[in-house]
């Protein structure tokens, strides 16, 4: 429910655990995988794993990522969590593994009837078919909180100083990968 400035959100935690019998993508070296999870496939909503060195194609991360969503996202259809897996390359793009995909509603309609936790086990899907593997992560929603709205001009302002301050690393040369600047601190985007 939203009134003015607020709106009622779940703080919604997932923690990437593990994934098994991954299918071996590499000719060479060995691999070195990482998740990367977001809503909907939105980049402002992406958020990454460390790369396991160790565990090949069975990688354990046990890595926490914290969200916030808008309560209304947790009741209906529409938002969905993206899980991707990638083995990590030095000078070559990362190579796509597989992904999982699961609605927040249906999530939160497994979890909420024990206590608001679930983990699960899902197989890994590659375009229209299964992948080779699964991936294994547990999810928690908080109880509801009040959020309050992020002014648009502090946003724009917030955008408006990533742009130059990007564009004057690039120009110099000094700037090889972008950088998040944030002149106005924001807790928490809200998943909606």
């Amino acid at each position: 429910m939203e009134r003015g400035n607020t709106i009622q959100c779940r703080n919604f935690h997932v923690t990437l655990i593990s994934a098994s019998d991954l299918e071996d993508v590499r000719d060479l070296f060995e691999m070195k995988v990482y998740a990367s999870v977001s809503f909907n496939e939105e980049p402002k909503t992406e958020k990454k794993t460390p790369k396991d060195k160790h565990g090949k194609t069975n990688p354990a991360w046990n890595h926490r990522m914290v969200y916030t969503i808008a309560e209304a996202g947790t009741l209906r259809y529409g938002i969905m969590l993206v899980i991707k897996l990638y083995c990590k390359r030095k000078f070559l793009p990362d190579i796509y593994i597989g992904q999982v995909q699961k609605p927040i509603k249906e999530l939160f309609e497994t979890a909420h009837p024990k206590g608001g936790s679930a983990e699960t086990t899902m197989p890994l899907r590659k375009g229209s078919g299964v992948s080779q593997g699964e991936l294994r992560f547990s999810y928690t929603f908080g109880e509801k909180i009040i959020v309050k709205k992020h002014s648009k001009w502090k946003t724009h302002v917030n955008t408006g100083a990533n742009l130059l301050v990007n564009f004057a690393l690039a120009f110099t040369g000094l700037l090889t990968t972008p950088i998040e600047v944030s002149i106005f601190h924001q807790k928490d985007d809200v998943i909606a």
